[in-house]
């Protein structure tokens, strides 16, 4: 065999390998990909079976968060995971505005592991309770894996949090993704709804206070029948 054509057969390989890992990095950081997302309905939201964290938890359906005065309601992804409490921080510094609102602040998580969600507790400064049916993940639960370590915006909210002085560990389930919502008294219904589309997707949170602003409290929403 002629070895320049040897040398140019593997110099072709060797193009059309780098090629095809280029092609992939590129569709792995646009949205072809992604999980897709279906919004959760009131009706669906609302027979949500959550359980108080205490020693003897109360079951109860999730309406009761949001029925006299609306709610802002984060779904944890993770309550180890650093990115998480960067988002559980930013929500938790709307607190005296959504107090002066009326309008109470809660998470959901879908495990509860040891010391997680206690450990969560000083970056989330509103009450948790579990999700075991996970339905504030749904309706369509959306999962990222590996892809999650080849998207650049991944990277760039890992080092976000990173320089922002959050930690974590890798305790739990985290490939679920979660989301928030902003949910109005009564029958308002979701006002807002925030899915997380890749690790550290944020929701923004000038539209959380926008989207709280607008719940009517059910005491004035019936009065002004």
């Amino acid at each position: 065999m002629d070895p320049s054509l040897f040398t140019m057969g593997m110099w072709s390989i060797g193009v059309g390998a780098l090629g095809a890992a280029a092609l992939a990095l590129f569709l792995a950081n646009t949205d072809m990909f992604l999980p897709k997302s279906q919004k959760a309905a009131l009706e669906y939201l609302e027979d949500t079976d959550l359980k108080t964290l205490e020693k003897e938890p109360r079951t109860f359906k999730a309406k009761e968060l949001w029925e006299k005065n609306g709610a802002v309601i984060m779904a944890v992804r993770r309550p180890g995971c650093f990115l998480c409490r960067e988002e559980a921080m930013d929500l938790s510094l709307l607190k005296p505005k959504l107090d002066e609102l009326g309008v109470p602040l809660y998470a959901v998580v879908k495990e509860q592991l040891s010391t997680e969600v206690e450990d969560f507790q000083p970056y989330f400064k509103g009450e948790i309770f579990l999700d075991e049916k996970k339905k504030f993940y749904g309706p369509q639960r959306r999962k990222m894996m590996l892809l999650g370590f080849v998207r650049l915006g991944v990277w760039r909210n890992f080092f976000r949090a990173w320089d922002s002085g959050f930690s974590g560990n890798l305790e739990g389930e985290g490939f679920i993704l979660g989301g928030v919502f902003v949910v109005g008294s009564g029958r308002q219904g979701i006002l807002l709804e925030h899915r997380e589309k890749e690790f550290g997707d944020k929701v923004n949170v000038d539209s959380v206070l926008e989207a709280a602003r607008k719940i009517k409290p059910q005491t004035l929403a019936s009065e002004e029948k």
